[in-house]
């Protein structure tokens, strides 16, 4: 895969990703908006690993920061071998009567920034013949848990049909479905998840680690856990109405940066 861009790489499943596919030998393209966070963590890359990590700080839902990040994934010069679309927030509002700038930002942020992103990406790697997008969503996408799940679930869609797309070119497209994972992202956003049992929890190494093996195995779908590919199975023969009154309760979701 050569050298990887992570998206969201300062914290969460995005710092998890930077750390195996260093510890894999991959060079390495930072892009968050905590510009010293980054710094110093490819300080830290670079002397564990004896890579090259390159620093790229960016706010993914400005148009004109994503730009710059699309410019990278287009330099035939520094190819990006895998692109890691994985930055991401949770609102913790209601859409109504929520505050309707944070929900374009989200939506710029996850929905946007993956479009421009993974075009550039593809349109990159298919003039080599080889590459891997790999876009975070999230079990969610399933469930009707609002703005958050209709932007997973659009994640979800899109990449199907950009791997329909890449057949045999070389290049593969997947998508990552996790459920709940430890890591800061939650508190980050402040969300109350006390309530939720310890089964419910995946942890960031298992969830980066299945993901990267079904990246390299082509897989389009990866969802970590037996207990998630049962939830999801549920999710998608489950009526629809059944779907909305569990989402109906829930307020906190799931996943990345």
């Amino acid at each position: 895969m050569g050298t990887a861009l992570v998206t969201g790489a300062s914290a969460g499943l995005g710092l998890e990703f930077a750390w195996q596919l260093a510890t894999a030998k991959h060079d390495l393209v930072l892009v968050a908006r905590d510009e010293e966070r980054l710094t110093r963590l490819a300080a830290q890359l670079e002397a564990a690993a004896g890579i090259t990590v390159e620093v790229l700080p960016a706010d993914l839902s400005d148009r004109v920061d994503v730009e710059r990040v699309a410019l990278r994934l287009r330099d035939d010069e520094k190819p990006v071998g895998l692109l890691v679309n994985n930055a991401g927030l949770g609102l913790n509002q209601r859409f109504i009567g929520g505050d309707l700038d944070r929900e374009e930002a989200a939506l710029d942020l996850m929905v946007r920034a993956v479009l421009v992103l993974s075009q550039a990406a593809a349109e990159s790697m298919t003039k080599r013949g080889r590459g891997a997008i790999l876009n975070v969503a999230s079990i969610a996408a399933l469930l009707a848990s609002g703005t958050y799940s209709a932007h997973k679930a659009w994640v979800r869609s899109f990449t199907e049909g950009l791997a329909v797309e890449l057949k045999s070119t070389g290049v593969t497209a997947t998508v990552l479905c996790p459920g709940f994972v430890r890591t800061e992202f939650h508190e980050r956003g402040d969300i109350d998840v006390s309530a939720y049992p310890e089964i419910a929890w995946l942890n960031a190494e298992s969830v980066v680690s299945t993901a990267l093996a079904d990246v390299r195995r082509g897989v389009v779908i990866s969802t970590p856990s037996l207990r998630y590919r049962t939830v999801a199975a549920l999710a998608r023969v489950a009526p629809r109405s059944a779907v909305r009154a569990v989402g109906r309760y829930r307020k906190a979701i799931e996943h990345s940066e």
